[in-house]
């Protein structure tokens, strides 16, 4: 198995430190470079053409956005900041992830089983294979009261955006998922997961009625619960109606 390079870009070295010491326990990634600046990092990253950069936000130079802005080499990223104000505008650049300073060595392992399912714990890589022909996700794993929670994505009525992370409803319960709303609606298949909001997604099986009132649209769930859909996301239920 050939190993992948990664590369570190934080202007604090505490923060670099970490990301090698919760590194190590993964041998397939190798540290290829480092650095502090944001405009060295655009020159590190086409030089070294890394696969996978934990980039910080806030830089001097250049913040991370711009350094993406930049750079001829695209590589995974995984965004790590003590801001989370900028969640939506990383998953929009295709983030891996959104590591929150300080963030626990749990929260890191969660971040690295996206890209190494082989790493997981029996019970989660096995859910990782439930998957449709289609190649989307049947099953969602989510963290519950310090065990993980194997969820039926037919079983979700509904995902809402909560800061950098999304609420997931289903008749029984609601859970709390540490992935971004975008990233974890991507593993869905869309003729049944459909945006409607910006920080919502409904499951079309679980949808009642719709209706408009006042020039708005509205979609009535099973379960009683009313959206309003963005008028950007009309053409989407449009296209899912018979």
């Amino acid at each position: 198995m050939s190993r992948k390079s990664v590369l570190i870009i934080d202007d604090e070295e505490h923060g670099r430190v970490l990301v090698k010491q919760y590194l190590s326990a993964y041998p397939e990634f190798f540290v290829a470079g480092e650095c502090a600046n944001g405009l060295e990092a655009i020159q590190l990253i086409n030089r070294s053409e890394p696969d996978l950069v934990f980039l910080d936000i806030r830089m001097p130079g250049a913040d991370g956005f711009e350094v993406l802005q930049q750079v001829e080499h695209v590589p995974q990223v995984i965004f790590t900041t003590a801001y989370d104000s900028y969640a939506i505008r990383a998953f929009e650049a295709n983030a891996v992830d959104y590591l929150l300073k300080p963030y626990t060595k749990e929260r890191f392992d969660r971040t690295m089983a996206r890209l190494t399912p082989q790493t997981l714990p029996q019970a989660l890589a096995v859910a990782a294979t439930y998957r449709n022909p289609a190649g989307f996700s049947g099953r969602v794993l989510v963290e519950h009261k310090k065990r993980f929670r194997n969820i039926a994505a037919d079983d979700i009525i509904f995902l809402k955006a909560d800061g950098d992370y999304t609420e997931i409803h289903t008749a029984e319960a609601s859970y709390l998922s540490s992935t971004g709303i975008s990233t974890l609606t991507a593993r869905f298949d869309p003729q049944k997961f459909a945006r409607i909001h910006r920080s919502v997604v409904v499951n079309m099986n679980y949808v009642r009625e719709m209706y408009r009132d006042i020039g708005k649209t509205f979609l009535v769930m099973e379960n009683g619960m009313e959206f309003n859909v963005g008028r950007n996301y009309l053409p989407v239920i449009k296209n899912l109606m018979a």
